[in-house]
């Protein structure tokens, strides 16, 4: 494929938007405020569609298990998510919190030892939508002790980025945020 200044300008403008979307989800971190979304551990007693336990099996499916005799774990409502893409979000973390021995707290449950917090952004591409993301994990006092980040992409593009975000992608980024969590912690039993 030759070069020329369209194709050079096409990437320049990708990787334009690609930072600017990391630059807006590190402003988001210091945001508080979580209004219209989801929280995972809302869903803590809806088991209407667990997940076989098959699915997500791995050789250290008993050492990740034991996360759960020390953690207890509370996740905030998610930040610039729809409550579309939220749901099934939240819907799979918890599924996938319980199949990996991670204790979800609610929210008046004063007994969390971690606190997790997400930063979601949706930027419409051509040839998809990517999701970034950004989990701060806090302990007990409110200080953050872990980050968990990442990206996903929806193959659907739309105009407005959120409209392009199928569930799929939100369970995915479900599934590495709990493993990722779950490993975090394993580490740190020692």
């Amino acid at each position: 494929m030759p070069y020329n200044h369209r194709s050079r300008q096409f990437a320049l403008n990708l990787t334009s938007h690609r930072m600017l979307a990391l630059v807006a989800a590190a402003a988001l971190a210091g945001c508080t405020s979580a209004q219209d979304v989801l929280e995972p551990s809302a869903l803590l007693g809806d088991a209407s569609n667990p997940l076989p336990q098959a699915m997500f099996s791995t050789d250290s499916d008993e050492q990740v298990a034991a996360a759960r005799l020390d953690a207890r774990v509370r996740f905030t409502p998610v930040i610039g998510a729809t409550e579309q893409a939220s749901a099934p979000l939240a819907r799979r973390v918890a599924e996938r919190a319980a199949l990996r021995g991670i204790t979800l707290t609610e929210p008046e449950d004063g007994s969390a030892t971690h606190v997790l917090r997400g930063y979601f952004s949706a930027i419409s591409e051509r040839d998809g939508t990517t999701v970034i993301y950004v989990w701060d994990v806090m302990d007990a006092t409110g200080a953050r002790v872990h980050r968990i980040q990442g990206q996903a992409i929806s193959p659907v593009s739309q105009p407005q980025g959120w409209d392009g975000v199928d569930a799929r992608t939100m369970e995915a980024i479900a599934d590495q945020t709990v493993e990722q969590l779950a490993a975090w912690l394993l580490v740190r039993q020692g």
